[in-house]
C-alpha cells in the first residue's frame, strides 16, 4: 500500500512539515582541528543531515561568549568566537544550507547578556550610568528570619547559590538567575526591548529563517522583588515561582511578536519552562482574521522533562504521568496551536537512560521515537540521539564541564553529601551527557577532531557512531529514517487528531492519529518486560514499521495472533476508513 499524499502536505505552514534537528556546535564536528566544533563543521556534515531528511537546523549559540555557560553568555550579538569561525562563516553555512532545502534558526538569548557584555559594562560604571536601569540592580539590606542573608532577598539562582552579585564598584547587587556572569536585562526598560528587536532585525536580514528563543518565560520577574517563603532558614530558596511565567510577561511577549518577529516570514520556538498547557494559548495560539494569536510558533515545554530538577530520583520512570501531560498537550492545541516534540536537548541526558534501558539499547532507542516522533508536532532530534547515543559514566567530580553541575557539587558539598553520592547523581541527570562530541566514526575521538577535544569522548564511539550505522541497514540510524520518510509522506501523520488508548496502561504507550480517511494506530512498550497489549485486531490495518526483527514477515501476523508485545517493541499501524 502507497501511503504517500505529498501534494495537500504543501499547503501547510513549511515548519509544521518539517523535521528538526538541534545541533551543539562546539561537540558536533571539529574542521580546523582545535578541539572544538565549528561552523565549518556543520556545513561539512549538511550532506549527512540531508540524508537523514532533515528540514530544519537548530544551533545553539555561536556568538561572541566568554563562554561561562558554553556560549549562552553574549558578550557580543552581533560577532562571532573565533573558536567558531567568522560571520562570512555564517552567511556561506545559511546559503550552503538553503541550497539543499535546509532551515537554520539560531539561539536567541534575550533574558541576559554576559557580564562582558558593553551593556551591562556601562550599567556597573556608575549608578548615573545612562544604562545602569538596562539590568536590574538593588541595594543590600539587613538580614531577617526570612532572609539570613544581606542580599536583596533570597531568590535561589536557577544554577544555585544567590541569584544576586555584589558589585564592589557601585556597592550594590545586580540579578542574575542563571550564572553570575549572566546578569538578567531588564525588560521594564522600552529602550533594552528596542535595542533587542533591532539586533533580531539584524539578524534576520542576514537571511536566517527564525529562533529558538531561550529562557524566555524569565524575562518579567514578581514586582518589587519579594522573598519567598522560608520555614526551613534557608540562605536562599528556589525562586522560580517569582520568575518563571509571572504575570505581567504578556505584555513584553506580544512586544516581541509584534516588532521583532511579524515583519518576518520566520518560525519561532520559544523555550517555555513553567508554561503549562491551560496556558498554552497565550504563547502558540495560531493567529486568525480577528486575532493575531500567540506569540511563538511552537514552544518548548518542559512538563515532561522536569527541567533543572537535579536533585530529584528519576530511577522511577511514571509512563502513566508521562502519557497525562503529552495527551493534556496534544489535547490542548488540538486545532488551534502546534506542538514541538522532543526527548532529549542540550539541557538533559541523554533519553534512553532518562526514560528506558540501556540494557535494551536498540529497543530503547527506536521504541522512545516511534513514540514522541509521530505525535502531532514538529519533531526535534538533538545531534547522536538519531545514533542511540547514551549517557556517559564519569569517574570524577573535575571531570564535569557544565557550570550548573559546578554549582551543584559545591552546594551539595556544603550540604556534607559524599562526593560519591554527588559523581552518582550527575552520572544520572548531568547536562554535560548530551555535550560530548558527536561520534562520526571508530577512529579517534570517535572521528570529530584528530586531536583532544574539548571535553571528554564517550568511549563507547568504537560501537556507537555514524559510519557503522550508515553501512547497517537494521541501525538505529536507518530506524530515523523510516520514521522521517513514513511522517514526510503521510499528511495524517501531520495533521491527523491525536487520540489516546490504554490511558492507565503502566508499560504501553499507544496513540492513535486519526484522519478523515485513514487511522493511524502506534503502539510502543516502553517497559523492560513482555506484556500483552489489549487492543482489538479491527483498530489495527496493516502493519507498516515496527522495530522487532528485521525483514520478518510474520511480525504482524505474530502480534494480531497473541497481542504480546516484547520489551521496547514499537509497531505502527495504518487503517482505511
Amino acid at each position: 500500500m502507497n501511503h504517500s499524499n505529498k501534494a495537500s502536505i504543501t499547503s501547510l505552514s513549511w515548519w509544521k512539515t518539517a523535521t528538526a534537528y538541534q545541533i551543539y556546535p562546539r561537540s558536533f564536528f571539529d574542521s580546523n582541528q582545535d578541539g572544538i566544533g565549528d561552523i565549518e563543521g556543520i556545513i561539512a556534515k549538511l550532506d549527512y543531515l540531508a540524508d537523514l531528511g532533515i528540514d530544519l537546523v537548530w544551533i545553539c549559540p555561536f556568538y561572541q561568549s566568554p563562554n561561562d555557560d558554553n556560549g549562552y553568555d553574549i558578550s557580543d550579538y552581533q560577532a562571532i568566537h573565533p573558536d567558531f569561525g567568522s560571520l562570512e562563516d555564517v552567511d556561506r553555512l545559511i546559503c550552503a544550507a538553503h541550497g539543499r532545502g535546509i532551515r537554520i534558526i539560531m539561539d536567541l538569548v534575550i533574558n541576559h547578556t554576559s557580564d562582558e557584555h558593553p551593556w551591562f559594562i556601562e550599567s556597573r560604571q556608575n549608578k548615573t550610568s545612562p544604562k545602569r536601569d538596562w539590568y536590574i540592580w538593588r541595594d543590600g539590606c539587613e538580614p531577617t528570619s526570612e532572609k539570613p542573608t544581606y542580599d536583596p532577598n533570597n531568590w535561589e539562582s536557577i544554577f544555585h547559590g544567590s541569584a544576586w552579585q555584589y558589585d564592589v564598584e557601585t556597592a550594590q547587587y545586580y540579578l542574575h538567575l542563571f550564572s553570575k556572569k549572566q546578569p538578567d536585562l531588564n525588560w521594564q526598560n522600552p529602550e533594552v526591548k528596542q535595542a533587542l528587536f533591532s539586533m533580531i532585525h539584524w539578524w534576520l536580514a542576514r537571511g536566517i529563517d527564525g529562533f529558538r528563543v531561550d529562557a524566555i518565560s524569565h524575562i518579567q520577574k514578581q514586582p518589587n522583588l519579594p522573598s519567598l517563603p522560608n520555614p526551613k532558614g534557608d540562605d536562599y530558596v528556589s525562586s522560580f515561582d517569582y520568575h518563571m511565567n509571572v504575570d505581567g510577561i504578556e505584555q513584553h511577549l506580544y512586544e516581541l511578536r509584534d516588532q521583532a518577529f511579524a515583519p518576518f516570514d520566520i518560525v519561532t520556538v520559544g523555550e517555555a519552562n513553567g508554561v503549562d498547557a491551560k496556558d498554552a494559548l497565550t504563547w502558540v495560539a495560531e493567529s486568525t482574521e480577528t486575532d493575531k494569536g500567540g506569540v511563538f510558533n511552537m514552544i518548548f515545554q518542559f512538563e515532561h522533562m522536569k527541567l533543572w530538577a537535579e536533585e530529584q530520583n528519576r530511577d522511577q520512570f511514571n509512563l502513566v504521568e508521562f502519557k497525562q501531560i503529552l495527551t493534556r498537550w496534544q489535547n490542548a492545541l488540538e486545532g488551534k496551536g502546534w506542538n514541538a516534540l522532543y526527548l532529549e536537548n542540550h539541557d538533559q541526558a541523554r533519553c534512553i537512560n532518562t526514560f528506558a534501558n540501556v540494557n535494551h539499547w536498540y529497543g530503547s532507542a527506536t521504541a522512545l521515537a516511534t513514540c514522541y516522533f509521530l505525535m502531532k508536532g514538529t519533531p526535534f532530534i538533538y545531534q547522536g540521539q538519531e545514533l542511540g547515543v547514551i549517557n556517559h559514566q564519569f569517574m570524577a567530580l573535575d571531570e564535569f564541564n557544565d557550570v550548573s553541575a559546578k554549582n551543584l557539587i559545591t552546594k551539595l558539598q556544603q550540604q556534607g553529601q559524599s562526593d560519591q553520592s554527588i559523581l552518582a547523581l550527575l552520572n544520572q541527570v548531568s547536562r554535560d551527557h548530551s555535550r560530548l562530541p558527536m561520534p562520526w566514526n571508530n577512529r579517534p575521538f570517535g572521528g570529530f577532531s584528530k586531536v583532544t577535544p574539548w571535553i571528554a569522548v564517550n568511549p563507547n564511539y568504537t560501537e556507537i557512531n555514524v559510519e557503522q550505522q550508515q553501512q547497517d541497514s537494521n541501525s538505529i540510524l536507518q530506524f530515523y529514517k523510516q520514521l522521517i520518510t513514513l511522517r514526510k509522506n503521510n499528511q495524517s501523520l501531520i495533521t491527523g487528531r491525536y487520540q489516546l488508548l490504554l490511558e492507565n496502561d503502566t508499560n504501553i504507550y499507544a496513540y492513535q492519529r486519526i484522519s478523515s480517511d485513514e487511522i493511524w494506530t502506534i503502539i510502543t512498550n516502553l517497559s523492560d518486560v513482555e506484556v500483552q497489549v489489549d487492543i482489538e485486531n479491527t483498530q489495527l490495518g496493516e502493519l507498516v514499521l515496527d522495530n522487532q526483527t528485521p525483514n520478518n514477515d510474520n511480525v504482524r501476523l505474530d502480534f494480531m495472533a497473541t497481542k504480546i508485545a516484547p520489551a521496547y517493541a514499537a509497531y505502527v499501524f495504518v487503517t482505511k476508513h
